[in-house]
């Protein structure tokens, strides 16, 4: 028995160098393409990364964070999700303080746009943020929580790198370097603390999570998948970046974490493809992992 348990392990490490090894090969095919992977399968030991700790321009991976401490402090009650926020399209700069406001032609959602100087709820915000990207959605958020408090509740779970910064869209920000950022470790971290009930009151990580599955942004993870598969992600682009964090949950096993960072992609199709191709490579290995797992004397 001792033999067929060590010729398991050395058939998944097998499996895990020859995933490695498909993935590097697929990031290679795009000229310029620099990427950040870490898959976490949530059933057992089975993990791979690939340049986890290198720090990304987080985009809109960073409304997640968000998201947890908009529940958390709800919890608290700083606040009631039911509350009203008054829209205003006007925020301060980090860089200087000076006021700067939002593009609706650069927003994913422009439903708000056509609020303006009326009351709408936190958690109709919220679900905005994180369905639709709504920039307008999260400077309101991110006004009403801090940037700071949300990198302070990251470092409590265990997210070492990830930074929240500011809003999106401050351009002052931008030129002075002053971004949030991430690395594909620290996210698969917080997805993970959300899929364990550890990110929030275990009722709140389940309405996280259902927002998660309403995304409507799927041509990255998602694509990469069978039909019909449930995938709780949030995407994030902007010139040259393009991610994607997730939990899939295949039919009849543990869901895993899948998080891919791209950047030096001009061509969002591209980027987009690329991102769908590593999680089609680890839906397959995921998959062949768990069978092996059940029964390893199939490989004799």
């Amino acid at each position: 028995m001792m033999f067929l348990i060590a010729g398991a392990l050395l058939l998944a490490a097998q499996s895990r160098d020859s995933l490695l090894q498909k993935i590097e090969t697929r990031i290679a095919q795009d000229s310029g393409a620099y990427a950040g992977v870490a898959y976490i399968d949530l059933g057992s030991s089975d993990t791979l990364f690939v340049n986890p700790d290198s720090s990304f321009h987080a985009a809109s991976t960073m409304k997640v964070p968000v998201m947890i401490e908009l529940f958390r402090r709800a919890n608290t009650g700083s606040f009631r999700m039911d509350q009203g926020l008054m829209m205003v399209n006007q925020f301060a700069s980090l860089a200087d303080g000076s006021p700067y406001s939002l593009d609706v032609g650069s927003d994913s959602d422009s439903s708000l746009y056509h609020r303006i100087g009326e009351r709408v709820r936190v958690d109709s915000l919220l679900r905005l943020m994180i369905t639709r990207s709504s920039n307008f959605a999260t400077n309101t958020l991110i006004t009403l929580v801090g940037a700071d408090a949300v990198t302070k509740t990251m470092r409590v779970l265990g997210a070492r790198r990830i930074q929240v910064r500011r809003g999106v869209e401050d351009g002052k920000a931008f030129q002075a370097g002053l971004n949030n950022t991430t690395t594909a470790r620290d996210l698969a971290i917080i997805m993970r603390a959300i899929e364990d009930g550890k990110a929030a009151p275990p009722d709140a990580t389940q309405q996280m999570l259902a927002i998660m599955l309403a995304q409507e942004f799927n041509e990255k993870i998602p694509a990469g998948l069978p039909p019909g598969i449930r995938v709780a992600h949030k995407t994030g682009d902007i010139t040259a970046v393009s991610h994607d964090a997730a939990i899939v949950y295949p039919p009849g096993r543990q869901p895993y974490v899948l998080v891919v960072l791209t950047r030096g992609i001009t061509d969002g199709a591209k980027s987009a493809k690329l991102i769908a191709d590593i999680s089609s490579m680890v839906f397959s290995h995921n998959a062949a992992a768990h069978a092996l797992h059940a029964n390893p004397l199939s490989s004799n």
